[in-house]
């Protein structure tokens, strides 16, 4: 509840208060994440969706008014609200006679990592990027570590995400078909100003749906992913309800590998007897909504016509486009072998390469040895969350390792999970997936952990 406040009130008051708005979000989401977080761990996952879901449409709303925000101060506030959590791992790390975790060495290792790009950054003399690209890449990891500690195999956590998505998907999803249809002014003054162009052009039917989120990439893996939690953890005819406008928004952002995901997490979940009956069902719904998007509705052409590419090969612009990146890289002078740190080139600029990915952006960041290095660690942290399907064989535990199978052979090579929503999100399935609770049943007090 404090999340939604904070976005209505800033939505409602921020064009008047002008610039003083951004800050005062900011401020805000800390103080209502200190809150979320003394209720309870599956209030603050729940908060923290909401925010990821809905503050780069109050930042739009703002914008419009206001003007354009070159440096994105309120999409800092989402980051502020889980960090929050930070102290209790403080006082997790001071407890005495705690049991190892061994599942805390592959985030340390990635914390290792972005301690290196920040101080690559912070040679080349780039404060702003280091401190950005630090905030952005460690945020959602030092969120996941402190989850970790208070998730249990119980699942509230998971019901708790899905709880939150069943909320969210409608109302994304709605807006993402009048944003195509005819996309309002705030959208339109955004997509003028921002250097994103994955979007589409600002006219009706022209645009590559981003819903109230930060781009189509973003927008798709938040819905495929409540997509999924959705249809396997709260079955019933309100979960469809909810789900017939957000499937319909994914398939107009025309992000494929949400698609892809999606279809494979489906298939994913027919092997396990917990899920095999839904799954079965989840699929056939889903071919029959896409017949009727392609058949029964005026954007049918534009999907139908993107589906085609998914087995067009060699004339996939997109798919091109992201093979150049790595011929690029390699053919560099010194092919990047130290990184750049979090300095990078605006795609808006003439001539700047796309970062596509998080082999690329690994690439790019760390260079190649310590690339490689953070990308092993994000391997073993996707097979850990993977084999939650095996470890935990209910439905919310299989659910869980479908989308992390999803986010290691579809968005990891497409997609930077590392950082921003999707990092978020990336980390939270982590946590839940992998609880300390698993590794130490009894080596903690019960009040001592809740305390911390």
């Amino acid at each position: 509840m404090p999340a939604v406040l904070l976005l209505v009130v800033t939505a409602a008051i921020g064009p008047a208060l002008g610039s003083l708005s951004r800050p005062l979000f900011v401020v805000g989401c800390a103080a209502a994440g200190w809150y979320a977080w003394r209720q309870s761990a599956a209030a603050h996952v729940q908060g923290a969706i909401v925010l990821f879901a809905f503050t780069p449409f109050v930042r739009r709303f703002v914008d419009v008014t206001v003007g354009f925000d070159q440096s994105s101060i309120m999409l800092i506030g989402p980051l502020m609200f889980i960090l929050m959590p930070l102290p209790s791992i403080w006082t997790w790390l001071s407890l005495t006679g705690r049991a190892r975790n061994p599942w805390m060495i592959a985030p340390v290792i990635i914390l290792f990592c972005v301690t290196y790009a920040f101080a690559a950054s912070v040679v080349q003399n780039d404060w702003f990027n280091a401190a950005n690209g630090a905030l952005k890449w460690s945020a959602p990891v030092l969120y996941a570590i402190a989850l970790q500690l208070r998730a249990k195999p119980d699942g509230e956590l998971v019901n708790a995400m899905a709880g939150a998505f069943f909320v969210v998907l409608p109302i994304t999803g709605l807006y993402g078909i009048w944003q195509y249809v005819d996309p309002p002014a705030w959208d339109r003054f955004w997509m003028n100003y921002a250097s994103i162009t994955s979007a589409g052009y600002p006219l009706p039917y022209m645009v590559r749906v981003f819903s109230t989120m930060n781009g189509p990439a973003t927008y798709g893996t938040f819905t495929a992913t409540g997509l999924l939690l959705l249809g396997f953890t709260r079955p019933g005819w309100q979960t469809l309800l909810a789900m017939g406008p957000a499937a319909l928004g994914l398939l107009l952002s025309l992000y494929r590998a949400g698609w892809l995901g999606l279809a494979l997490g489906v298939l994913f979940c027919m092997v396990f007897a917990a899920t095999r009956v839904r799954a079965v069902t989840t699929g056939i719904g889903i071919a029959i909504a896409a017949t009727c998007a392609v058949l029964f509705t005026p954007f049918g052409e534009a999907i139908f016509t993107r589906l085609q590419s998914l087995g067009s090969g060699s004339e996939d612009g997109s798919g091109a486009e992201r093979l150049e990146e790595f011929v690029t890289l390699w053919n560099a002078p010194d092919s990047y072998l130290w990184g750049t740190g979090f300095t990078f080139t605006d795609v808006g600029v003439a001539g700047a390469m796309p970062i596509d990915g998080q082999i690329i952006a690994s690439w790019v960041t760390f260079g190649i040895p310590i690339g490689m290095i953070c990308l092993a660690a994000y391997l073993w942290v996707m097979l850990w969350s993977i084999a939650a399907a095996w470890r935990m064989p209910t439905r919310e535990g299989v659910v869980l390792g479908a989308i992390a199978l999803g986010g290691m052979l579809i968005h990891m090579p497409l997609t930077s999970i590392s950082s921003g929503e999707i990092g978020v999100l990336f980390w939270m399935i982590f946590a839940m997936a992998c609880p300390w609770d698993e590794t130490a049943p009894a080596a903690v007090p019960a009040a001592s952990l809740q305390q911390a």
